[in-house]
């Protein structure tokens, strides 16, 4: 079994990054300008944009962060969002779901400029995605891509199993691996907790990739010994023995599943990371006008 390190392969994208920044700065071009919207003070939201202003500075990126109270109203924050659409200075900029309740999400996302949605949620960029166009590719898959690209884990004529269908990881990477690409020209299983004989489905996956939101819903019996395992969870249980009470955990069980697989990521120090790096990916994509031109 291996490990598939996150942690390792997003410090090698970000000093590659950093090298480039630096090339820019030293000619007296500005470097990338990566801004993020903050509503509320959801815990893990907060920490999500944390690393990525943190990540931010290690790459040499400027950042903002616009950090708004939970009670906004609606209309206000669609001014900040068309103002960051106008702002020359800013190549990309999120707003950081989930939204109060009050607050509708896909309003917000409609309103945000393509050429500067580089979370890659904007229904242009995801049209772009699925007819094969050049475009920004949410960050999640994305990180999972550049995951299987470093590790070389061969996915042409393989079978890739889904578990999970949303639009921010689940439907995006089931299409992504079954373009005629690489990572891709995978048949791809897309499944989720509805399906009927998901044991079953899951034990045809020569890559599974979890990304159900259900702790340890993975378990030993549902994986193809061999198979490579690719962990999107990210779930809080108790842990009294530890000192904030509570530890991290993935969709699969890893203590089971580890030991049968060919490859598999960690929770934490998997997938996550890789979704930071992807943003940035995409900053630079936005910032070099790779995309839009």
């Amino acid at each position: 079994m291996h490990l598939m390190d996150g942690v390792l392969v997003a410090k090698t994208i970000k000093s590659d990054l950093l090298r480039e920044v630096a090339i820019k700065k030293a000619t007296g071009i500005r470097v990338p300008h990566l801004a993020a919207i903050l509503i509320g003070d959801h815990p893990a939201s907060a920490s999500y944009i944390k690393n990525k202003i943190k990540s931010c500075a290690e790459t040499g990126y400027d950042s903002t962060l616009i950090a708004k109270s939970a009670t906004i109203e609606e209309n206000e924050l669609i001014d900040m969002v068309e103002g960051l659409n106008e702002n020359s200075s800013i190549d990309g900029f999120i707003v950081q779901l989930p939204l109060p309740k009050h607050i509708d999400d896909n309003k917000i996302l409609l309103c945000i400029e393509p050429r500067k949605d580089v979370d890659g949620f904007h229904p242009a960029n995801v049209g772009r995605m699925v007819l094969g166009l050049p475009s920004y590719i949410p960050a999640t898959p994305f990180g999972i891509l550049k995951l299987l690209e470093y590790y070389q884990i061969q996915t042409e004529g393989k079978h890739v199993v889904v578990v999970g269908r949303s639009n921010i990881v689940g439907t995006p990477i089931s299409l992504l691996l079954s373009r005629k690409a690489y990572p891709g020209n995978a048949t791809v299983t897309l499944c989720h907790s509805k399906s009927a004989d998901l044991k079953e489905l899951c034990l045809q996956g020569d890559v599974l990739i979890a990304a159900i939101g259900m702790a340890r819903f993975i378990t030993r019996d549902m994986v193809k010994p061999g198979a490579v395992v690719i962990d999107v969870g990210m779930n809080q249980i108790v842990a009294p023995e530890t000192k904030k009470g509570y530890r991290l955990v993935g969709d699969v069980n890893f203590e089971e599943v580890a030991p049968i697989c060919s490859y598999i990521t960690p929770v934490p120090g998997g997938v996550g990371p890789m979704t930071v790096c992807a943003l940035l990916m995409n900053t630079w994509l936005a910032y070099t006008k790779k995309i839009y031109g």
